[in-house]
């Protein structure tokens, strides 16, 4: 019987949430040190695919699944794209080491790996472009509108600089830098607060235009150290301003901030809420011997995990 496995990164978001979806410029990395797992057995019987997902409490069959079903939808989109009509007799299982609802990506990882695996199932292989539209398509389940900076930065495995519908532009990573990213230990609603920033930009589009425009900006700045490397302070300086955009957006929180305030006072560069807001996680920049110690602030300051993670030269 033929089985096979495939895996994705996590990510977070440096700069230019929210603004990137009104076609400002954005930045992510891949978060390595969290992967989402699909593994497909073939087992020659039922005439379908048994879904198995742990983290989740489910196991079922995709011929059970409803519409809105995300690993349903993936699994039925990537056999539309292999041009197989009947599903392989198989238990495809799915875990994940990516905390569900942070912003760091976990719907788009497990999309991702999920078609991985069936591409390698098929000996179909697909780059990094295909793969990301396959995923794009589920993104629009979990977040309405989505900017399509996870699905293309977790495709790619590499940092992205991202504009919406323009060509994407791997990014070059000089020196390498260090973060932190702290876990509020609540759900980010991506879908609530990007609508919320959508209907104060209709009431509101000059102001809003104005600070998705600053957004850009400090987006484009950041490119910039990254690709020349060595002004560590600089790029903490600008994550900091970032954050100062993203609380004009209103998608900040007090316990983001409390954990942001609670990395800079331990030493980090600058510190920014990542993904959507409203809970999730938070990034610190961080020299690599202060880790540990930021890390520790966090937790004191009401931070329910952390991971450290480095986004090495590229």
């Amino acid at each position: 019987m033929k089985s096979c496995g495939a895996t994705a990164p996590g990510k977070v978001i440096l700069f230019g949430e929210h603004a990137v979806v009104y076609h400002r410029p954005a930045i992510a990395v891949p978060v390595m040190s969290v992967q989402a797992k699909v593994d497909l057995q073939e087992t020659g019987a039922h005439h379908d695919v048994r879904i198995i997902a742990p983290d989740l409490g489910r196991d079922y069959r995709l011929a059970e699944a409803e519409a809105d079903d995300a690993l349903a939808l993936i699994i039925r989109l990537a056999l539309a794209r292999f041009q197989q009509v009947v599903p392989p007799e198989a238990t495809l299982t799915v875990t994940s080491s990516i905390p569900l609802g942070r912003g760091l990506g976990s719907g788009a990882a497990i999309s991702t790996a999920v078609v991985r695996c069936l591409a390698q199932f098929y000996g179909q292989p697909l780059t990094p472009a295909e793969i990301s539209e396959l995923v794009y398509e589920v993104e629009k389940l979990y977040h309405g509108t989505p900017s399509g900076i996870d699905n293309t930065v977790i495709a790619y495995q590499q940092p992205v600089y991202f504009i919406r519908e323009q060509p994407i532009e791997r990014l070059s990573v000089r020196d390498s830098f260090t973060l932190v990213v702290g876990d509020t230990g609540q759900v980010s609603p991506t879908h609530k607060a990007v609508g919320h920033v959508r209907r104060q930009w209709q009431a509101d589009p000059q102001r809003f235009e104005s600070l998705f425009d600053e957004a850009g900006q400090i987006a484009a700045a950041a490119r910039n150290v990254i690709e020349q490397g060595g002004s560590v302070v600089r790029l903490g300086r600008l994550m900091n301003d970032n954050q100062a955009v993203l609380e004009a957006l209103g998608v900040s929180s007090s316990e983001l901030e409390q954990l942001i305030e609670a990395a800079r006072q331990a030493g980090a560069w600058g510190a920014k809420l990542s993904g959507a807001g409203w809970g999730g996680n938070m990034i610190a920049l961080v020299e690599p011997e202060r880790a540990a110690a930021v890390a520790d602030a966090l937790l004191k300051a009401g931070a329910t995990g952390y991971i450290i993670t480095e986004v090495a030269p590229s």
